[in-house]
């Protein structure tokens, strides 16, 4: 009997002692806030997918125009496989230097489109691996977490969570009225788009550990329209505690005037009233009732604007004063970025816009920006190019150095992708490369694309770990300091030099910085 006594309590005590088993990441049932879901297996590696997760109640009929509201919760298990619809834009139809690789799938795209993806490699829910979500870019008119080039099986298989989201585009995602303000909690509208994504990165913040993800060490990730949605996220109070670094490529909003308090409220209420009446209609209840295709067919310019909720202050203002939310930063921008935008131009109305834009300070506009020949101002045009979106990424290195010492990080894509046509270091050419996709992208690519590939992907995904891209075998990527700025060259040499066109940019500085 005591032996039998002895023997029980040496088992109960031995049963105390094992740990709970930890719970798995299953493919098949992984359980998320509003219900289970399954997702599937890619890859050798054995990366788990699941795509099409809602993160918020589809944004149709009544909740068009509203900010994102919360998922209805499902019975069952919901099947996460397939590619998610698109949010509704024209169809994708290949242009200038973007492919079909850079293009939303041609189906499904839908108003209801509030959904993401994720990419994991965790094995159970206790790893807390490092988490990027990437926010697309497409002129706040195009593009989806579901392009082909922003699959993130890869850099799942480095040791990171990746997460692509969607969010509302076009008019869906930026009109405002009197009216939708008036019946608003914020006493705003427009700017879905950005209530969108930080519903995402809530959805992530509550769900992502159930992927392996660690929800205190997420940075948010974009290029061109993603890179300035990053910008406003940063700026953006709303989104605090949200993420705690921030990787911006070709894009911030610095001397854009919606963000600068330029176009305010009013003006773009009165925008909103304007594209109502051309619709023949004089209440937001009849704009609901109009079917998403004509609303899309109408036309329209719908652009981010200083709400006073979403951007509270002026943008400039936010950031240098140190009111925006503190990161960690990589950014940068293409050699060249903007040739896909700039038009043509003859000396003389080169000149007279200069004069126009800059009454008080023309002259030396011109001095840095010279356009006295043909020859002289297509120079002039090719420097404009990269400040475009150079101008923008340089001033957001530069603040974020001042207000933190060691903690950005700026780079310039010089590669000029192989192949015809030949469109330089275009606007985009760099996403495939630090999303290692070229495998994807449809060029006869050379040993050279491959090394930067790897070393651009090791740089991001080292970033995303642990706020520093550097790491071993990789060239020492110095951090941005104002007193000696250098960036990294990411090209056929991957080296540190100092930033192009720097007496341009001061000068720029010295215009719109206050």
């Amino acid at each position: 009997m005591k032996n039998s006594l002895l023997f029980f309590f040496l088992g109960f005590l031995m049963a105390c002692s094992q740990e709970a088993p930890v719970p798995k990441v299953d493919v098949n049932s992984l359980k998320t806030q509003d219900g289970v879901i399954s997702g599937k297996l890619v890859g050798e590696d054995s990366i788990k997918t699941f795509m099409g997760i809602p993160f918020a109640a589809p944004p149709i009929g009544e909740n068009r125009w509203r900010e994102p509201q919360p998922v209805k919760p499902w019975e069952g298990i919901k099947v996460t496989v397939d590619n998610p619809p698109s949010a509704i834009q024209r169809p994708p139809v290949p242009f200038f230097a973007w492919s079909e690789e850079f293009l939303i799938p041609p189906a499904p795209i839908s108003e209801d489109c509030l959904y993401l993806n994720v990419w994991t490699g965790a094995e159970n829910q206790e790893e807390k691996r490092p988490v990027m979500v990437w926010i697309h870019g497409g002129g706040f008119s195009g593009g989806s977490g579901t392009v082909p080039l922003y699959d993130g099986e890869e850099l799942a298989k480095k040791g990171i969570v990746v997460v692509t989201i969607n969010y509302r585009l076009g008019v869906f995602g930026f009109l405002a009225s009197p009216e939708l303000s008036e019946n608003s909690s914020s006493g705003t509208s427009g700017n879905y788009a950005f209530l969108d994504q930080i519903a995402a990165l809530m959805w992530v913040k509550n769900n992502i550990a159930a992927f392996g993800g660690d929800p205190d060490n997420v940075t948010i990730a974009g290029q061109s329209a993603g890179s300035m949605s990053v910008n406003v996220l940063v700026g953006s109070p709303l989104a605090k505690g949200l993420f705690n670094k921030a990787i911006a490529q070709s894009g911030a909003m610095f001397n854009f005037d919606g963000a600068r308090g330029g176009i305010g409220k009013e003006v773009v209420e009165k925008g909103g009233e304007e594209f109502m009446q051309k619709l023949g209609v004089s209440s937001i209840d009849e704009m609901r009732m109009i079917p998403a295709d004509s609303l899309l067919a109408a036309g329209g310019s719908f652009w981010p604007y200083k709400d006073d909720y979403v951007i509270p202050i002026n943008f400039d203002e936010a950031f240098t004063s140190g009111a925006s939310n503190a990161v960690k930063l990589l950014t940068g921008w293409n050699a060249d970025d903007n040739v896909s935008f700039a038009g043509p131009q003859i000396p003389a109305q080169f000149q007279e816009t200069a004069k126009q834009k800059y009454p008080d300070r023309y002259e030396e506009y011109l001095k840095f920006f010279p356009a006295n020949s043909e020859e002289e101002l297509e120079e002039t045009q090719a420097v404009l190019s990269e400040m475009m979106f150079g101008y923008q990424n340089f001033t957001w290195a530069k603040i974020q150095s001042e207000l933190a010492p060691e903690s950005s990080y700026l780079y310039h894509f010089t590669r000029v992708p192989p192949g015809e046509p030949n469109y330089g270091a275009f606007h985009s050419a760099e996403f495939s490369y630090s999303f290692h996709t070229l495998k994807y992208w449809n060029r006869p690519f050379t040993e050279v694309d491959y090394k930067l590939e790897d070393a651009m992907s090791q740089y991001w995904v080292n970033f995303v770990k642990n706020g520093d891209p550097n790491g071993e075998g990789l060239p020492k990527w110095p951090a941005f300091s104002s007193d000696n700025p250098m960036l990294m060259e990411l090209g056929e040499e991957i080296q540190p030099i100092k930033p192009p066109h720097l007496e341009q940019i001061q000068f720029l500085q010295s215009i719109y910085l206050k």
